[in-house]
């Protein structure tokens, strides 16, 4: 293949664009006055909420904006030409063959009835109208540039038959069939594993610099854009509101908005009593309910009536760096370097007594084989083994791993939602393992509770708020009056700092870190005993996050909760938990506090998490482990220790141990780990995340 003419100008040039959605009702503004440089081989990184424009922006390149959508104003220039000025064939060329977008969800990409190979083979035959042994060789080639294994067994399988991060890898190899100049990634990790993510992360920073290929990052995760890219660019509520290198946005912010998403997230050093997250104050303005001037100005904390609201802001350059530029009309008045005045410190809770305890929990479950499986008979799935671990009042103990390792398992079985297979459950000394959910009693129902990952999922869409939570206090037989239960609603709904009007509102109407409040105060209704957070903050913004995050805490310190928080998210994991206990395929690994487990010595695949998380932190050094493979199936573990086919450290371990026997779980003064290493080399591993010292 001839390879593309080589172009020296930016790639992209996006000159204050707008673009509006046209209703019935009235013009909706989704972006206004954005500007954006690409130039070649660069990676830009496009963060900020939901809602404030940046997929808009991506669709805009795309000219994709459907038959409500328009440019209002503006220029879009892919290598020199305004793409709204290109006929529909030009267009057609253009997308796929020399820009190329990835999407969220790597299923919306893939058509399930037809084999990968032939949805690869496509790309190069309608694009460039090359045969199909020359499509098909580079189709083999491509999957192999992307780490699959096994790359002609991949070629002749169907999408559902793929893990979640092969299909993503799939993806990527597709957009990158035609070496396009323009890649645009909108959240291509979101819905991947931490270990996963960090793969895919690695993997498109390679390929990127092997093709040449420029990329435009869309990303609410700092930490993410920190480690992929080159210049960065802060949107707002549909306007860029800061643009610069990464060293300059991440190290010397010029904007209250980017301030303030870095104190909403957990970076090192964050703790939840001493220095607690700080929330963006209210709630993100609707497109048709801006306010006048600056979008921000009613969340700021250097809000200036009759200045910051007098008129439209523009970017301005930062004073001896034209490349840095911030839409805030005070930039060069605001101490940036000022310490954060203290948010309200919390005592730290000391836990009491023990609430639960689990001993050699075993959860199987038998599936009936049949040629999906190529075997007969039964299989089973083993998705617990021998958990044992005692959580205690007011204790937050998270339980961390990969998809597939038994977290959301084990809190079936806790819920009742699943009998165990083995093993004992005991709630304040009571067996509850065998006991179903419909057989337990209202007060074991209420005593344990789940806020569950999905707020919009767990809603009843016809029912007002306060009727939702009225209803969980009839099902817990809570007081002897409507008006009991009413005052008691409304006491829920402070609890969560809610508006008492919130009562008389549909979910329709509230937004994501809302409804996830509602499920909090539905949760809470009967006095619970334990709390299940499965994912609770992994749907909502960073910033929506802090505040949910912290009312979690507050309620847990006010009610003397036992709070078990299933996360693949560890930098919110070391926020605010006491203990961690991390999982791999249906084993307990390690188990400690937060500080034995992020500290070394770690189990192996502990030490791989860490390195996996991405931090937002120019000052934090980690060091770089990529997990090879996927999980194995709980279906067909591997004999001996779990970790073993992806273990770095096997070769330390003498003889043939690591293949044929599972570890013991060792006890280093209350730190557990489940590893055949030797004490000596458990004593040689250094940290993973390391501070630069100032």
């Amino acid at each position: 293949m001839a390879d593309k003419p080589a172009y020296d100008g930016p790639i992209l040039e996006i000159d204050k664009l707008s673009i509006s959605f046209f209703t019935r009702l009235r013009e909706i503004p989704a972006v206004m006055d954005f500007s954006v440089t690409v130039n070649p081989g660069e990676a830009v990184g496009l963060v900020g909420e939901s809602g404030c424009g940046k997929s808009t922006v991506a669709l805009g390149i795309m000219q994709d904006l459907g038959k409500n959508g328009q440019i209002t104003g503006g220029t879009i220039k892919f290598k020199g030409r305004d793409l709204s000025e290109m006929s529909a064939d030009e267009l057609r060329h253009i997308r796929g063959n020399e820009i190329a977008m990835i999407y969220q969800e790597p299923m919306a990409s893939l058509n399930p009835a037809m084999k990968i190979g032939k949805q690869l083979m496509e790309v190069p035959m309608i694009h460039e109208g090359v045969d199909e042994a020359e499509a098909r060789a580079r189709a083999l080639q491509v999957v192999t540039d992307v780490k699959l294994p096994d790359p002609r067994r991949i070629l002749d399988a169907y999408p559902h038959q793929l893990s979640g991060g092969q299909q993503q890898r799939i993806v990527i190899a597709m957009a990158l069939m035609s070496k396009p100049s323009l890649l645009i990634l909108d959240e291509p990790t979101t819905a991947l594993d931490v270990t996963v993510e960090a793969s895919i992360v690695e993997l498109v920073k390679e390929l990127g610099e092997k093709y040449g290929t420029s990329m435009l990052f869309i990303s609410h995760n700092l930490g993410l854009v920190l480690d992929t890219c080159d210049r960065l660019c802060v949107m707002y509520s549909g306007e860029a509101v800061e643009r610069g290198s990464i060293e300059d946005v991440f190290e010397q912010m010029r904007h209250p908005y980017t301030q303030a998403l870095f104190r909403s997230i957990p970076l090192p050093g964050a703790d939840k009593t001493a220095r607690p997250l700080v929330a963006i104050p209210g709630n993100f303005p609707l497109p048709h309910e801006r306010p006048k001037g600056c979008n921000f100005g009613p969340r700021c904390d250097y809000f200036e009536a009759g200045r910051c609201d007098s008129g439209h802001i523009s970017m301005a350059p930062i004073p001896g760096d034209d490349e840095h530029t911030s839409r805030c009309v005070k930039f060069q008045e605001i101490d940036w370097d000022a310490p954060l005045v203290a948010a309200v410190t919390n005592e730290k809770s000391s836990p009491g007594k023990v609430v639960l305890r689990v001993e050699n929990l075993k959860k199987y479950y038998e599936v009936s084989a049949s040629t999906l499986f190529s075997s007969k008979g039964h299989k089973v799935v083993k998705a617990n083994e021998t958990l044992t671990f005692e959580a205690r009042e007011s204790e937050t103990l998270a339980i961390v791993g990969e998809s597939g390792c038994g977290k959301s398992t084990f809190a079936k079985v806790l819920m009742g939602l699943e009998t165990a297979t083995e093993g004992k459950i005991l709630l304040d000394g009571r067996e509850i393992q065998d006991v179903p959910i419909e057989s337990r009693d209202t007060q074991t129902v209420a005593d344990i509770q789940m806020v569950f990952q999905n707020p919009f999922d767990t809603l009843n869409p016809s029912m007002t708020v306060g009727r939702q939570i009225i209803r969980a206090l009839e099902i817990f037989n809570y007081g002897s009056s409507d008006g009991e239960r009413r005052d008691r609603m409304l006491t829920l709904l402070d609890l969560v700092k809610l508006p008492r009007a919130f009562a008389d509102r549909m979910p329709r109407q509230l937004s994501g870190g809302q409804k996830q409040r509602v499920g909090i105060a539905r949760a809470f209704a009967g006095g619970a005993r334990i709390v299940v957070a499965d994912e609770p903050v992994s749907a909502l913004d960073v910033s929506v996050q802090a505040a949910v995050t912290d009312l979690l805490m507050d309620i847990q310190r006010e009610e003397k909760t036992t709070l078990l928080f299933i996360s693949h998210d560890l930098s919110i994991v070391r926020y605010l938990s006491d203990r961690v206990m991390v999982m791999y395929l249906g084993h307990v690994v390690e188990l400690g506090t937060t500080d034995e487990v992020f500290s070394p010595p770690y189990h192996p695949y502990t030490e791989a998490l860490l390195s996996a998380v991405p931090i937002a932190d120019t000052s934090v050094e980690k060091e770089r482990i990529v997990l090879e493979g996927d999980i194995p199936s709980a279906m067909n573990p591997p004999p001996g220790c779990p970790f073993q086919t992806r273990c770095r450290w096997k070769s330390k371990v003498p003889g043939n141990l690591c293949d044929t026997e599972v570890p013991p779980m060792r006890d280093f003064a209350g730190h557990q780990i489940k590893c055949h290493l030797a004490d000596d080399d458990l004593a040689q591993m250094t940290p993973v995340i390391k501070i630069a010292a100032e």
